[in-house]
């Protein structure tokens, strides 16, 4: 009986310690120590010293407080982003621009011949590099309170992705054996991304340059090399020299929403000839008007609409949700033109994740829909959904809300 009991309190203050996020238990740490010993090899081969490697992992245990973890008993919770919980009211805010913008001016202003020399070379203007940098961390006044290799031991050993992470492992204690950063220095958000421009390892293997000329890739503690680095990625996924991100437009009234999505593409011109009009009384030249775009209506019809080139796509590539790309591009376009949107955001309510899931999947039962389940309201998914509302005779908006989820869900009884 004795036995038993011990046996149920050890069970109970493991779980504890699981919860809590305190010291592991001797077992736990053991087989943390074990995982970190079955990394060393693929560290070694990565060029490693044992001096880095045990500097780096000495009594290193992973924090079990982070998000998306799959630790059994405790469900899995990943932190809410804000570009896919808030509606594009709440999340591209008037008071954000006018604050982050007032401040990228005078940015512009102090890294001016930084930016000159980044242009130069890589040919995103300063705007882009500053929109970025301000909306990644406020322009380096929270680049993140984690330990780096912390946070990526801790997904890799305990997290949903852990192949991906302990490749990001892997990288982030090359970068330290290559010296462009202390162990100190090297903090992180809480999913690993790091730096003024919140690089992963593997993005700071592929793109970050040493623009300061002082030996080291510090995207840190080095603005010139953040930025560059930033800059950099954007011209590897394929920035357009001189070339707009996006525009603005007033549609057509009796505009197909179902068309806003990447593979319907026409040059610039036609579009404007079949009725779409350039806010704000701007004016294409010869080049731009010849450009391939695609129509982009990130709240439906209760929004702004753009026409997006492929600058637009190469932000994409950067953070993948629409409401980011819109903002930093606006904000770009905010530090040199106080003018807002032309067309106000629209008052719309957000469904959760769990209610765009069961959309996405029965959209894909009937074969409208065939991208992935993901919980979020994108370009493909409000197509498909503007192209149920037509083939049901409901209001073509393009918007997901409960009433069109409950008709789907009753449709299928």
């Amino acid at each position: 009986m004795r036995g038993i009991v011990r046996a149920c309190l050890a069970l109970a203050c493991a779980t504890a310690i699981a919860c809590s996020g305190l010291t592991l238990a001797p077992a736990h740490a053991d087989a943390f120590g074990a995982w970190l010993e079955s990394v060393w090899p693929e560290a070694r081969a990565l060029g490693v010293s044992r001096a880095t490697f045990e500097a780096a992992t000495r009594g290193l245990e992973p924090d079990r407080s982070l998000p998306d973890l799959d630790i059994p008993g405790r469900p899995i919770t990943g932190a809410a982003q804000a570009e896919f919980v808030q509606t594009p009211a709440e999340y591209l805010k008037e008071s954000s621009f006018d604050r982050l913008a007032a401040l990228g001016r005078k940015l512009a202003e102090q890294h001016r011949a930084t930016l000159v020399r980044i242009e130069q070379q890589y040919g995103v203007p300063a705007g882009i590099v500053l929109a970025i940098w301000g909306r990644e961390t406020g322009f380096g006044a929270s680049k993140g309170s984690y330990s780096a290799i912390r946070v990526l031991a801790s997904q890799a050993y305990l997290g949903r992705r852990k192949d991906f992470f302990r490749n990001e492992f892997l990288l982030a204690l090359k970068i330290l054996q290559e010296g462009h950063v202390t162990l100190a220095d090297m903090r992180s958000s809480w999913a690993g991304a790091m730096g003024h421009a919140q690089m992963l390892p593997s993005g700071f293997n592929k793109y970050a340059v040493d623009f300061d000329g002082d030996g080291r890739r510090d995207i840190w503690n080095s603005v010139p090399d953040a930025l560059a680095s930033l800059a950099h990625q954007l011209a590897e996924e394929g920035w357009q020299r001189g070339k707009r991100w996006s525009y603005e437009v007033r549609v057509p009234k009796a505009v197909d929403c179902t068309i806003a999505e990447p593979s319907v593409t026409l040059p610039l011109s036609e579009w404007l000839r079949r009725g779409y009009v350039l806010a704000s009384g701007r004016k294409l030249n010869a080049a731009e008007a010849a450009d391939d775009a695609s129509l982009l209506m990130p709240a439906g019809l209760f929004g702004p609409a753009f026409l997006t080139p492929k600058n637009y796509f190469v932000l994409k590539a950067y953070n993948y949700s629409d409401l980011y790309v819109l903002f930093v591009g606006h904000l770009s376009d905010r530090i040199t033109d106080p003018r807002p949107f032309e067309q106000p955001w629209g008052a719309v309510t957000q469904l959760k994740s769990t209610q765009l899931e069961a959309m996405q999947r029965r959209l894909t039962e009937l074969g409208i829909y065939r991208d992935k389940i993901d919980g979020k309201a994108g370009m493909l998914t409000r197509s498909a959904l503007g192209a149920y509302q037509k083939a049901n005779g409901l209001t073509l908006d393009c918007w997901p809300t409960t009433a069109v989820l409950d008709h789907m869900l009753a449709r299928r009884k």
